[in-house]
């Protein structure tokens, strides 16, 4: 048996060699640190070659191949290829830029490699404390709860799973959405496509979700929802939520948060704040009256990887009431058993995240925040979202001075939607010369701006979330607009 033992070959997925691993990962971080500091050198999106493509059908791996061989492909092939929002001149999507601090402490979560369900270690405390000062942030009292997520969306169905099972009036843990009369919830027309998503995978349907027009300034109706609420009272739904956009995706019009909590008070409704992006105006000294009312939520969305630029992914959800939080999702197996038990590992004095949310398993986001959050403070977050609405309403000025551009809606918030205009193009045509210029912008690495439709019109889409961006990039912005509008017209 003994000589059978000695040969049997134990492995083990760390390096055979901890030196030559040590100088490769020194040069993939300069390699990082020097690709960030030349980013505005490099053009903000290109095209990936049919040849690279095809480097990604290869057959699967039998045999491994060195890790120098392997960075040696990630540099060729994947490097060169992002979607742009490092750069400064992204404004797609609302989407992130990152941070050079977040990178590096996604590298320390990533070794540590901790799970944040539960149990009695480090990673959850600082989770814990991160949840602690988003509380503070935004106005909720100390008694709250809240955990990290991957995003807004996994934000608004976790708040949203609290406000249904919390309002339908039985136990639909048990006894599911079929005691329940017809659940209806409400958001104006510009809210999230995550709040139908939603809508569709808690079973309450489409239908549920009965969308509300806006004013001139793109926030919900609010004479229009109380209407609607009383029509559906007499017909039989049960009206249980009402959602209010800090910032909306389309024009970053912000709803009138006090009003709305005012009606929901009155109706007996769950108030979810969506803030995805918006939210963090609090942080603006000159512009955080935009989202007064936002303390006043039984429930708040937002992502962390937007406005206070940390690298994907990263959101949270804070719920007022800690009790219909956790009710919503607890569920405890023997083998998942703690707190009663006061073992070494599983007792501690933290409860368990993994009560709080449809996640078990739950990588260590928090490091990053922790880290942004003491190295840069509230007040400088706030200085950087500051400038890039100023930086908007700067944008907005000069597409107002120039007559070849047009802006489409009200700049409230760091989305400017405007688009090329000729007063003697139609409709269709503007279209089709505005859909070249975005494309132009995007296929040349100029700048990369989306788009979208307001009120029936194709505009360009800017949405200010980059701390790299400064008052020159809008101005090439507007310069290669009309550079390119007035050759095409």
């Amino acid at each position: 048996m003994d000589q059978e033992n000695a040969l049997i070959v134990e492995e083990t997925l760390d390096p055979d060699d901890w030196g030559s691993i040590r100088d490769l990962g020194h040069q993939m971080l300069d390699d990082m640190l020097d690709y960030l500091c030349t980013i505005r050198e490099k053009p903000v999106w290109q095209s990936i070659p049919e040849d690279v493509k095809q480097e990604f059908q290869c057959p699967l791996p039998v045999e491994g191949q060195s890790l120098q061989e392997i960075y040696n492909e990630f540099t060729n092939y994947i490097l060169p290829y992002p979607l742009g929002n490092i750069h400064p001149r992204f404004w797609g999507w609302v989407a992130g830029t990152g941070t050079i601090s977040g990178m590096l402490a996604d590298m320390l979560a990533a070794g540590m490699n901790s799970n944040l369900a539960g149990a009695d270690h480090i990673a959850n405390y600082v989770e814990k404390q991160v949840i602690e000062w988003l509380i503070a942030i935004f106005g909720f009292q100390s008694s709250a709860s809240g955990l990290l997520t991957s995003g807004c969306s996994a934000g608004n169905l976790i708040a949203l799973t609290v406000a249904r099972n919390t309002k339908a009036g039985h136990d639909i843990r048990q006894e599911g959405l079929w005691a329940a009369r017809k659940m209806v919830l409400y958001a104006s027309t510009e809210i999230h496509s995550s709040i139908q998503k939603t809508a569709e995978i808690l079973g309450l349907g489409r239908n549920a979700l009965h969308t509300i027009p806006v004013n001139k300034d793109f926030q919900i109706d609010l004479d229009r929802l109380v209407d609607t609420i009383a029509e559906d009272h007499q017909n039989g739904y049960m009206p249980f939520c009402a959602v209010g956009a800090a910032g909306t995706t389309n024009t970053g019009a912000v709803d009138n948060l006090n009003r709305l909590a005012d009606i929901c008070q009155q109706e007996n409704l769950w108030f979810h704040v969506d803030g995805a992006f918006g939210a963090w105006a609090i942080l603006a000294a000159k512009s955080n009256n935009l989202v007064a009312g936002i303390e006043r939520a039984d429930s708040l969305a937002l992502d962390l990887h937007k406005w206070i630029y940390l690298p994907y992914e990263i959101g949270g959800v804070l719920v007022r009431n800690e009790q219909d939080h956790r009710e919503a999702f607890s569920l405890t197996p023997a083998y998942l058993s703690h707190g009663e038990d006061q073992l070494a590992m599983t007792g501690g004095s933290l409860p368990w995240f993994s009560d709080y949310t449809f996640q078990l398993s739950r990588g260590f986001r928090a490091l990053k925040a922790w880290v942004a959050i003491k190295e840069y403070g509230t007040d400088k977050l706030g200085r950087l979202i500051q400038q890039n609405i100023d930086q908007a309403q700067y944008l907005a000025r000069m597409i107002v001075d120039s007559p070849e551009l047009e802006l489409v809606a009200p700049v409230t918030l760091n989305v400017v939607c405007f688009r090329y205009f000729q007063p003697d193009l139609d409709e269709v045509r503007l279209d089709e010369i505005n859909m070249k210029i975005l494309a132009e912008l995007q296929a040349q690495g100029i700048a990369a701006p989306s788009s979208t439709s307001i009120n029936a019109k194709y505009a360009m889409h800017v949405a200010n979330t980059n701390h790299r961006s400064c008052k020159d990039d809008f101005k090439i912005l507007v310069h290669e607009v009309k550079r390119i509008g007035n050759k095409l017209s």
